[in-house]
């Protein structure tokens, strides 16, 4: 899939300092003396600032030339014995899942104010960044399985004690769903690296690229092993009928939880996919993709269907999740480029603007303290600047041209026409259904008559805005010129469909006329051949 070289040139460890910095910020605000209760937010939020600058200096740095080649190369042995070490690298994969959690971390710090314990808010919000930036950037499997695990503890205490009535069975239900699939992969991964070592008569190792590589284990056992991976993943993003958790989290949890479950947390099991899923074991992914087609359709017509049937705006916005994330899988499985590369840019659009959404819903309660739809109505009256941005959140959620929210919907549609035709025509009506909810949810919300409190309800503020306002940038920008974003990530998609191609039998992506378009001209078809 892709050359780990080290970045010589680089002039500092970056990839360990985006995991140490919030780390260290988190330990910070715990031992921060309590007659100093205002510093606690100022050293989260510069925290996460620095963090935020660090991973906009890695997108900068970042070189296009070097293709699909890992960048930022940082290895450390840490338990030789096991042949455990702490390797992170970058590509276009995960390049862009960095900076937005790079980005939106700062941005609910300082949008949403937790409202008490706000020292183990601030400490736990830290701590919950340096573990999804650790998975984006893990090319080793036990560290990978550290940081995938480590994102638990603080999310679990964000919806149990900051979220709202029925916060602690939400939060334990997110945590059980999340903890047993995960125990299914540290057997995965373990059965892996052991069978390796024998089938080579090497040392045990947990290096992704060494192990990709080498493809040592039997096809049976490969797929096995690969469904324990899967289960994982799967419960994670959530594939339905694994999605139950994730309306009851989103619904409960505060909305700084909200809009990092959306934005990041969920892509934690659409990357697993792609980075160890299909990267580990090709043919087996190739063998289940039917099965995980049919279940990311589903999960598109489901989450739309059950979303239009929603009171609460807020549940309304996380069934909608359960449909986007429909269309990630979809994309990913179509394994070719046009549909992962749409997968991918579809996981960093959804989390712009779900986040968004997220943050507008709770702008919404604070001012109103409801999310019944019925409750609400003629806001566009009282508060014009706040229909206006949330209307344009909106049209990118639905996939309007000239909005992020099309660029993956139709990478994705393309992709998976060009292998599954009569799947990517039953997903079309996934892309009908989210305007039918979003629509109708935003006619009751603003339009209408504005009865009692919704007649004096306070507009937008202007810090409010200055929050919102690098996702609204991105929304735009993301939708009228992707191409920095697609050129960046296309070698790296290009590499792993011809991993994939070289081990499964009989297997070739199809061609698509789409492809000179979309793509970056000089690295399409050919990106994949130094691999």
């Amino acid at each position: 899939m892709a050359v780990l070289a080290a970045a010589a040139d680089v002039p500092f460890a970056v990839l360990p300092a985006l995991l140490v910095v919030p780390a260290a910020g988190a330990l910070l605000v715990a031992v921060l003396p309590r007659r100093r209760p205002e510093l606690l937010k100022l050293v989260a939020v510069a925290t996460s600032m620095v963090v935020a600058a660090m991973t906009v200096w890695l997108l900068v740095a970042f070189d296009v030339d070097r293709g699909a080649d890992m960048q930022f190369e940082f290895r450390q042995s840490w338990i030789a014995d096991l042949g455990i070490q702490w390797l992170l690298a970058v590509d276009g994969i995960s390049l862009f899942l960095i900076v937005l959690t790079g980005l939106l971390f700062p941005i609910v710090l300082l949008a949403v104010d937790p409202g008490h314990d706000d020292r183990a808010y601030f400490a736990w919000m830290l701590l919950l960044e340096a573990g999804v930036i650790g998975v984006f950037c893990a090319m080793d499997l036990m560290v990978f399985f550290l940081c995938f695990e480590v994102v638990l503890v603080p999310m679990y205490f964000l919806i149990g004690r900051w979220g709202h009535a029925n916060s602690a069975y939400a939060a334990t239900k997110f945590f059980l769903f999340t903890m047993a699939g995960s125990a299914l992969m540290l057997i995965g991964i373990l059965a892996l690296a052991f069978l390796h070592a024998d089938a080579t008569g090497g040392n045990l190792t947990f290096d992704l690229v060494e192990l990709a590589e080498a493809q040592s284990l039997g096809t049976t056992t490969a797929r096995w092993v690969f469904l324990s991976f899967a289960l994982a993943f799967a419960v994670k993003v959530p594939i339905f009928p694994l999605h139950t958790w994730l309306p009851d989290a989103h619904t409960e949890a505060p909305t700084g939880g909200s809009v990092i479950l959306a934005g990041v947390l969920l892509k934690l099991g659409t990357y697993g996919f792609l980075r160890f899923g299909l990267y580990l074991f090709p043919e087996a992914s190739h063998f289940f993709a039917p099965v995980f087609l049919t279940l990311g359709l589903v999960g598109i017509i489901y989450g739309a269907v059950v979303a239009t049937m929603q009171r609460d705006l807020k549940r309304l916005v996380a069934y909608s999740s359960v449909a986007h994330l429909g269309f990630i899988v979809l994309g990913t499985f179509a394994l070719n480029t046009e549909g992962i590369e749409g997968g991918l840019l579809q996981m960093v659009n959804h989390g712009v603007s779900t986040a968004a959404l997220f943050l507008l819903v709770g702008m919404i309660y604070e001012r109103r303290h409801t999310r019944r739809i019925d409750e609400l109505g003629g806001l566009q009256k009282a508060a014009p600047v706040l229909a206006a941005v949330f209307t344009l959140v909106m049209l990118s959620s639905i996939g309007l041209p000239g909005l992020n929210g099309f660029v993956g919907e139709f990478l994705v549609l393309v992709g998976t026409f060009n292998a599954h035709r009569w799947l990517a025509v039953a997903a079309t009506g996934g892309v009908v259904l989210a305007a039918l909810y979003l629509l109708w949810a935003y006619q009751r919300v603003f339009h209408g008559p504005a009865e009692g409190g919704n007649a004096e309800m306070p507009d937008l503020k202007l810090r409010e805005g200055l929050v919102l306002a690098p996702l609204l940038v991105l929304i735009v920008a993301m939708g009228v010129y992707p191409k920095p974003v697609i050129e960046r990530m296309e070698p790296s998609v290009d590499a792993l469909v011809a991993h994939i191609e070289i081990h499964v039998d009989g297997f070739h992506e199809p061609t698509s006329r789409f492809g000179a378009d979309i793509g970056v001209g000089e690295g399409g078809d050919d990106a994949g051949d130094d691999h």
